[in-house]
């Protein structure tokens, strides 16, 4: 298999991305349900079959820019560790691109989850990297995610590594697991950037072998330390946000003028929904939130999360959810995640219609995809049986 960022190795992965369109059209149209029955709530209606270029085994981001003088959307999709760049003049009207390159990049493969492009035009891309757990628990077969930071000035075709920004606690690792995928880590992200431009909220998915640090949980960055986030995201645990500990070891050589290595320790974050079944205990049942994709909806005026629902350490689906907030800032403002769809498959996310419509910004409909693939419109509502707007093609951004 050949690699275009720095030829990784190949590692496991949840990949079934094949799969997808045909388990999206054998959903039953009784699996939909209304996602709550007062406050915000969302419904999914037949459309025409659609899917973005290439496969995609993960959040697949997307930016409209001007090119040319055209609006034109952008739309990264990762595989096999391997983020893909489309573009084209509207998410129905893709073309299928190349492999992004990286300058320097942390090695293994690299599933380009969620961007941000800045005021001046750079885009900030927080990726999904997984690392092999042979060093740890002499195992090929499993891996450990972390989450990552690149950035890119030329529209995410050429990107630079900023290191990883976030790790599972130490040893926080279950060698002798049953699940397909991992022995712990972090990853599977989502991420906002909050109304004021200040701080950047990642939304993730903790698989550690303590089950109180599992579940999707919360981190923030600085937004003004985007270009150095190393070290400085902290980590929501117990309504407080906590900073990782820095430890600094000495080179061992000795040698003068050799610089000290620098490494930190994150602490687990406070899921939104504690796991009831947890991640790599005995039999293989498991019920756990996981692979959250967030969004601000100009018709609701409010964040919007989807995320899949495992019921065993396959990560076989029990559903789709939807959860509604009005604030980033808060992670206790998120409503009881609502099930949306039964079964289903993995990476539930939306891209918004029309100009200005991305997997984080949308209106009253907008597609729905499960893993790159769109058979259905998401439809939101303001209350129960309230009867849907319509809006035009160019959603607003939330307040600043």
């Amino acid at each position: 298999m050949t690699y275009a960022i720095g030829n990784p190795s190949p590692v496991p992965r949840r990949l079934v991305a094949t799969a997808f369109a045909a388990l999206a059209a054998l959903l039953p149209l009784t699996a939909f349900a209304q996602a709550t029955t007062s406050g915000p709530s969302a419904v999914l209606v037949p459309a025409p079959p659609l899917e973005l270029p290439g496969n995609a085994d993960s959040n697949s981001p997307a930016i409209w820019e001007i090119i040319d003088g055209e609006a034109t959307l952008r739309v990264l999709t990762s595989v096999a560790g391997v983020p893909t760049l489309s573009t084209g003049r509207s998410i129905s009207r893709m073309e299928l691109g190349e492999p992004v390159h990286f300058t320097s990049q942390p090695g293994n493969g690299v599933w380009m989850e969620a961007v941000v492009a800045d005021e001046g035009g750079t885009w900030y891309g927080y990726y999904h990297n997984e690392v092999p757990a042979v060093d740890l628990c002499q195992r090929s077969d499993r891996v450990i995610p972390r989450i990552g930071a690149a950035r890119s000035t030329d529209r995410g075709l050429t990107w630079d590594d900023l290191g990883i920004i976030l790790e599972a606690p130490a040893n926080g690792y279950d060698c002798n697991t049953t699940n397909q995928y991992f022995v712990g880590g972090v990853g599977d992200e989502s991420v906002m950037l909050n109304d004021a431009g200040t701080d950047l909220y990642i939304f993730f998915s903790q698989y550690s072998k303590d089950p109180a640090a599992q579940g999707v949980a919360v981190a923030r960055l600085p937004w003004a330390d985007r270009d150095a986030p190393v070290g400085r995201v902290t980590v929501w645990h117990d309504r407080v946000w906590l900073p990782p500990t820095e430890v600094v070891r000495e080179s061992p050589d000795d040698s003068e003028g050799s610089a000290p290595s620098v490494t930190y320790l994150y602490p687990a974050g406070t899921a939104l929904v504690p796991v009831t079944q947890p991640w790599h205990a005995e039999g293989d049942d498991t019920d756990a939130f996981w692979g959250p994709a967030v969004h601000w909806n100009t018709f609701l005026q409010q964040y919007v999360m989807l995320v899949n629902r495992a019921k065993d350490e396959q990560f076989h689906a029990a559903g789709v959810y939807v959860a509604f907030s009005p604030s980033l800032e808060d992670p206790t403002a998120w409503s009881k995640p609502a099930l949306l769809l039964e079964g289903g498959s993995w990476y539930p996310q939306v891209m918004g219609l029309g100009q200005g419509g991305t997997d984080k910004l949308a209106g009253a409909r907008a597609r729905f995809f499960l893993g790159g693939a769109s058979q259905y419109e998401i439809e939101f509502r303001e209350g129960s049986g309230a009867k849907p707007r319509v809006e035009g093609i160019a959603p607003a951004p939330p307040p600043r």
